[in-house]
């Protein structure tokens, strides 16, 4: 029996989203904050591709202004040894990846791309699905991962499944993505079925990516190739040339490949994903207790029911509440019913320009 090539896991850890405000923070993203347990998203997505029988040490893609937290969690769980990347300015996931695929010690190696502020629940269904996929990458496709939708989510992008790629038994090409969709075309989209939430994860030829990058987006592959040419090393960490990676175009790998090219495929799972993009997310991945609270912290409910509770320092006390979030920081304090954490983003933003 033939063993499968090692894997070098790319961990894209440069976001700085305020959707987890008052917790997340530009100083301390939501891949770095422990929202589920007792370990970071960061440090998950590491565990993730920890199996030394599949894949090599992984390559992470930061900010520079990250690099100590990084080292730190990595530190905590044993991820020492992977190459660092560190980005001296956003430029979104094209670029940033393109400096891993630039970085690979050989052209045909495999890159599994993933996203750090990623949970994933059940890790077998993950895996079997990227071994299933490797074939395919090998045949230069570009893989990318459906996740089966629970329901007609508004906030992920989809991808509609195309035809089965002969000598694979469960990928097909990907016919075509959408974007964020209203929620009747959400709804028309499950009813017709073929359709995936699409992840934001990939598994490709390092040389198969830069090859559809030189295809279209060629300014973006040149100014990460200069880069990389005049990259500076210390301690291990790789400094690309910050000159010529902020004369990049800002684009994500979606815009700038996915949607263009006509060798992608696409390999349904369902392994317990989810993107912890909101308060609201967190709530439905979270234990519940018998009255369906999801608490993180301290806090004591009385008579009170489907509230997810996060506080970090401060005891928490509620009686007669329903269907509320609350969420505590440091100094503070934020309350606002679920399924409206899609305003904290404007709280935040409110707040930053009265500071």
């Amino acid at each position: 029996m033939q063993q499968n090539p090692l894997i070098t896991p790319v961990i894209l850890s440069g976001g700085s989203g305020t959707r987890l405000w008052p917790l997340s923070t530009p100083e301390k993203p939501k891949q770095f904050l422990n929202l589920s347990g007792p370990l970071s998203m960061f440090q998950l997505t590491l565990q993730r591709c920890a199996e030394q029988s599949l894949y090599r040490k992984p390559v992470i893609v930061g900010s520079a202004r990250h690099i100590e937290i990084m080292q730190e969690q990595m530190q905590e769980v044993g991820a020492t040894g992977g190459e660092i990347i560190l980005e001296p300015c956003p430029r979104n996931t094209a670029p940033a990846i393109a400096l891993a695929a630039l970085a690979a010690k050989n052209p045909a190696d495999l890159l599994l791309v993933m996203p750090s502020d990623h949970i994933i629940k059940n890790l077998a269904a993950f895996q079997k699905s990227v071994l299933a996929s490797i074939p395919v990458a090998q045949s230069r496709w570009l893989m990318t991962f459906g996740i089966e939708p629970t329901g007609p989510a508004t906030g992920y992008g989809y991808i509609q499944e195309g035809d089965a790629i002969v000598g694979s038994t469960r990928s097909l090409s990907a016919k075509r993505f959408v974007e964020k969709p209203n929620l009747e075309n959400a709804e028309k989209m499950l009813a017709e079925g073929g359709y995936h939430w699409n992840a934001g994860i990939f598994l490709f030829r390092a040389d198969s990516y830069l090859a559809a990058m030189e295809k279209y987006s060629p300014e973006i592959l040149v100014a990460c190739r200069a880069a990389m040419d005049s990259q500076q090393t210390d301690k291990g960490i790789c400094h690309p040339d910050p000159d010529a990676f902020a004369s990049a175009p800002s684009d994500s790998i979606d815009y700038a490949i996915m949607e263009r090219s006509d060798r992608v495929a696409v390999t349904p799972v369902n392994p317990g994903w989810s993107d912890v993009g909101s308060w609201d997310a967190l709530f439905e991945i979270s234990s519940k207790d018998e009255q369906s609270n999801a608490i993180i912290g301290k806090a004591v409910t009385i008579d009170s029911s489907n509230n997810l509770i996060h506080s970090d320092a401060l005891e928490v006390a509620v009686h007669g509440v329903e269907n509320l979030i609350i969420v505590t920081h440091e100094n503070k304090v934020m309350i606002l019913p679920r399924g409206q954490s899609q305003n904290v983003k404007k709280i935040a933003q409110t707040l930053e320009g009265e500071g």
